[in-house]
């Protein structure tokens, strides 16, 4: 049957954990990008040892907002100042139901005077598009939606390409690139450079505690400009990272990509899931993982548990607001990297040998998360869940499985010894991404938010606080 809108879906369904959990849409895929340059091995090794040239092109959604009230649109969504917000500027955006729920995150570039975009996921474009349309603001929209998952041969383009060049010879590179200096841009802020010949906007920031750049441009003139930078990376090692390592870089550096968006509930959402298509990214996204409830709100985040509470600022009136300011001064989760036994991953490699039914589910590498998002359980001693883990991986560099999450604050000291409940309930649900399995614990340590040291030290200490 077709549905006209998400609401309509969620009634019919009638229980929207199942539903999303048993979601026929497969894995969430970062399209068009090659898999692989070299290996993923190799590709995340560079991002910490020479360079890297990363490919956002394709996985995220652009949606221009233009317009006298964009500011008023954009701040009134906003859980961060825009105090000191101004042209050339860049900030994490990661807007909150009237709840205080978060319903996703991405980047927003304040590009000239009455207008902004927004680079990320599905949910916060959806929020963002929804208020223009129906909030009465004098503002004009221009959704430039990520390219298709599976483009099945078709040709494929996207108005703009986007790529990053990151690592510790990323300056040696841009140096090479632009003529030899580095151009004089702060932290999380804009300006132009000159390469291939082209002038090209950039943001700066930075992995692995070196400066990066993120630059984009009419993607006409993307091939142009990639074969360009591999040209002058040459001698510093550049190395073209594929779709498989690119998303894992985030378990070294502390971000948490894709929370449930919490909007499946409440009366003041209402008019939002009749807004939104029974196709939309909310309507057919997946849910996996061990955690299993009967109530989707018990999957929803706050900034607090994200790490997102550092730029959450009461210097405006936003949505969500009053919610936030009465979870003020109580103890909250903390987000926090699960480190997980290295035995205990080798125990449950090692089952895919064993007869069918007696194997665990497929740690996938290097990115192993199999669904849009993972809720996983972490208990402590007799078998108490004290927190979730949310996206899971490989990381070459640190040699070991991570996932990022979250535990009840008692329990987020490094080095804490927890348990994580892999693979799905009674053999598994009916996604197109679970197989025949059996669950299992794995013993994990809670380590730091950046894990990685020189993420912690460089990227996260030099430009991540002062961004909001």
């Amino acid at each position: 049957m077709a549905y006209k809108n998400l609401e309509e879906k969620l009634k019919a369904a009638g229980n929207t954990v199942e539903m999303m959990r048993n979601s026929q849409i497969g894995a969430y895929v970062y399209p068009v990008v090659a898999p692989e340059f070299t290996n993923w091995r190799d590709e995340q090794r560079a991002w910490r040892e020479t360079c890297v040239l990363f490919d956002q092109s394709h996985h995220m959604v652009n949606l221009f907002v233009r317009g006298k009230d964009t500011v008023k649109l954009l701040s009134y969504l906003s859980t961060n100042s825009f105090k000191n917000f101004t042209v050339d500027k860049a900030k994490q955006f990661a807007p909150v139901t009237p709840y205080g729920h978060v319903i996703g995150d991405g980047i927003l570039f304040y590009l000239a005077e009455n207008e902004m975009v927004y680079v990320g996921r599905n949910p916060a474009a959806n929020w963002i598009e929804f208020h223009a349309k129906t909030g009465g603001f004098d503002v004009e929209t221009e959704y430039d939606d990520r390219s298709p998952s599976r483009p099945m041969g078709k040709p494929v383009t996207r108005s703009f390409y986007r790529y990053q060049i990151q690592g510790p010879n990323a300056e040696g590179v841009i140096k090479k690139l632009t003529g030899g200096t580095f151009p004089d841009i702060k932290f999380f802020n804009m300006g132009y450079v000159t390469m291939a010949g082209r002038k090209i906007r950039a943001l700066r920031h930075g992995m692995a505690g070196a400066p990066g750049l993120e630059i984009w441009g009419p993607y006409a003139e993307g091939d142009e400009v990639r074969n360009a930078i591999l040209e002058a990376g040459k001698d510093f090692g550049i190395v073209p990272v594929g779709s498989r390592a690119y998303a894992t870089n985030t378990l070294e550096s502390g971000w948490i990509p894709s929370p449930v968006p919490a909007i499946y509930t409440g009366d003041k959402l209402k008019a939002y899931r009749e807004w939104l298509p029974a196709t939309s990214y909310e309507a057919v996204a997946a849910l996996g993982g061990s955690f299993v409830s009967k109530n989707i709100e018990d999957y929803y985040t706050t900034p607090y548990e994200l790490g997102y509470n550092s730029f959450t600022k009461f210097d405006h009136d936003f949505i969500g607001s009053d919610a936030l300011k009465a979870m003020e001064g109580k103890n909250h989760r903390k987000k926090v990297t699960f480190a997980w036994d290295n035995d205990d991953v080798n125990r449950i490699n090692a089952s895919m040998f064993a007869p069918h039914g007696e194997n665990y589910k497929f740690i996938d590498l290097p990115l192993s998360n199999y669904a849009s998002s993972s809720y996983d359980t972490v208990m402590a001693k007799g078998g108490k869940m004290v927190g979730a883990s949310m996206f899971s991986g490989y990381s070459f560099n640190e040699r070991k499985m991570l996932s990022l999450g979250w535990v009840e604050g008692e329990y987020a000291k490094p080095g804490t010894e927890l348990t994580l409940v892999w693979g799905e309930e009674n053999g598994g649900t009916k996604k197109t991404t679970v197989e025949r399995h059996k669950q299992t614990e794995i013993k994990v340590v809670v380590g730091p938010t950046p894990y990685a040291a020189e993420v912690r030290t460089g990227y996260e200490g030099k430009w991540r606080h002062q961004a909001a």
